[in-house]
């Protein structure tokens, strides 16, 4: 008897310990695919060879966050009042944005630029709340840089772009430009591993498809068909679930070259989004 409820008593162990072990191991994989930060600084604020800032703006108690600002360049020009907020993707480190923050400065506004916890030389550990989190230090910081919320528009690549659709329901902005976004991340993890239980057991969710529609404010989606990483399908359901004034542009290009391998447009279009929105026009969206 003894020997028979020692048997049922290690088969009920290893029933309880095996799926937790699952579990376990399942959120550190996908904690690890989400967020891939980088300590290494492939570069300093000064790489652009203009005036510049390096600041650390509190996040906690103890922690803090790097951000680099790059003021516009002086002469007046309309641009110039406003700021972009940039939320960088999933892996490497503020230092690896620097040809973007290049381009983005040609529109004639300001660039913020930060690392989340946990990337680059931020303390602390990432998350889906602490990115947010982060984001909203960013933009507070610029409001007391003298920004009109207005004014701060935010600028997502890939994994920041989620960022920013949850960090438009918090704070105010001037608008949000997603830039080679998913639409969530159960989404996206269940066609990049089909053989994971990935909706059933995930915890990150960044769930930028149904926020969108709860956000009044412009929006432009930037994509490639050519994207490998996050499939086209992605900007096409979150432009279909934003509110007007809402603009498309479709860039060329894989995932992490897009934005350069047709620089010329998606300059183009996001100097045409810092423009005044006209009022919602009846029939198809324009697409820049």
């Amino acid at each position: 008897m003894n020997l028979f409820k020692r048997r049922w008593a290690r088969l009920a162990a290893r029933l309880v310990v095996y799926p937790l072990l699952g579990v376990i191991m399942l959120r550190w994989f996908e904690h690890h695919s989400v967020f891939q930060p980088s300590s290494v600084m492939e570069a300093e604020v000064a790489g652009l060879g203009r005036a510049s800032e390096d600041v650390y703006i509190p996040v906690d108690k103890t922690g803090r966050i790097e951000a680099w600002f790059f003021p516009a360049d002086p002469g007046g020009a309309p641009s110039s009042r406003q700021v972009f907020l940039v939320c960088h993707g999933n892996a490497g480190n503020i230092s690896h944005r620097l040809d973007l923050c290049r381009l983005l400065l040609e529109t004639g506004a300001s660039v913020l630029v930060f690392d989340y916890r946990g990337y680059g030389r931020s303390t602390g550990r990432p998350g889906e709340e602490n990115t947010c989190r982060d984001a909203q230090a960013a933009c507070q910081w610029l409001r007391q840089k003298g920004f009109a919320a207005t004014n701060i528009v935010g600028y997502g690549e890939s994994l920041g772009g989620a960022v920013l659709a949850e960090l438009a329901l918090r704070e105010e902005l001037g608008g949000i430009i997603l830039q080679s976004t998913f639409t969530s991340v159960p989404d996206l993890g269940a066609e990049l591993f089909p053989w994971l239980p990935v909706r059933l057991a995930g915890s990150i969710k960044f769930d930028t498809l149904h926020k969108l529609p709860r956000l009044k404010i412009p929006v432009l989606v930037l994509h490639s068909r050519q994207d490998t990483i996050i499939p086209f399908a992605h900007a096409e359901k979150n432009f279909a679930a934003a509110n007007a004034p809402k603009y498309f542009c479709q860039i060329h290009g894989d995932h992490n070259d897009a934005i350069f391998t047709g620089r010329a447009e998606v300059l183009s279009a996001v100097k045409q989004f810092l423009l005044p929105h006209p009022p919602p026009a009846a029939g198809a969206p324009p697409r820049f």
